[in-house]
């Protein structure tokens, strides 16, 4: 992280396609706005002093510093942390730093839950969730919802029962030909 502070901020080299719309007689928003080329002079405000870092801050690699604030609520922690810490090894143009990252959401609120119950408390989850809301203005959708969930459900049991059977040998034209579709590779 040193090493990525030490770098000047018009170092940028590294990174590639950086600087591809330099070129103000390449400007996308050229006929729409109102050019003064003042833009083309760089900032003209003075860099907020660092708020002091005291966490650990994840930050963008096409970046040669960690922002001038930043949030300090939700440090990186556990197994949702460590997908995170993954995830800000890769560009922010590749899948491999944003799908890690909605799977890291996804394991935090597992994480949460955990959490909560290891501490006596048992979380609201149709609250929390806003189905309560979902029923009382959107009842159709609330609906919908429980229906497609339960068919799902309802679908995962039916598989899993079935398993043990679709493994023994089937007897019939009918479970046969089911068998056939299921194993079909």
């Amino acid at each position: 992280m040193k090493e990525i502070m030490k770098k000047t901020a018009k170092d940028y080299s590294h990174i590639k396609g950086w600087g591809i719309d330099i070129d103000p007689k390449n400007d996308p928003t050229y006929p729409i706005k109102n050019r003064t080329d003042e833009e083309q002079d760089g900032y003209n405000w003075d860099r907020p002093s660092q708020q002091p870092i005291d966490i650990e801050v994840l930050h963008s690699i096409e970046r040669p510093n960690i922002t001038a604030v930043f949030g300090t609520s939700m440090p990186p922690k556990g197994l949702s942390g460590m997908i995170r810490r993954y995830a800000f090894t890769k560009s922010e143009s590749n899948y491999a730093h944003w799908l890690p990252l909605i799977l890291a959401d996804r394991v935090n609120v597992v994480e949460g839950v955990i959490d909560d119950l290891l501490h006596g408390h048992i979380p609201n989850i149709f609250a929390e969730k806003g189905w309560n809301a979902d029923w009382k203005y959107n009842r159709k959708a609330a609906v919908q919802k429980m229906v497609i969930g339960g068919v799902i459900v309802v679908g995962a049991i039916a598989f899993f029962a079935t398993k043990s059977r679709r493994e023994s040998k089937p007897k019939g034209v009918l479970p046969k030909l089911f068998a056939e579709l299921l194993n079909h590779k």
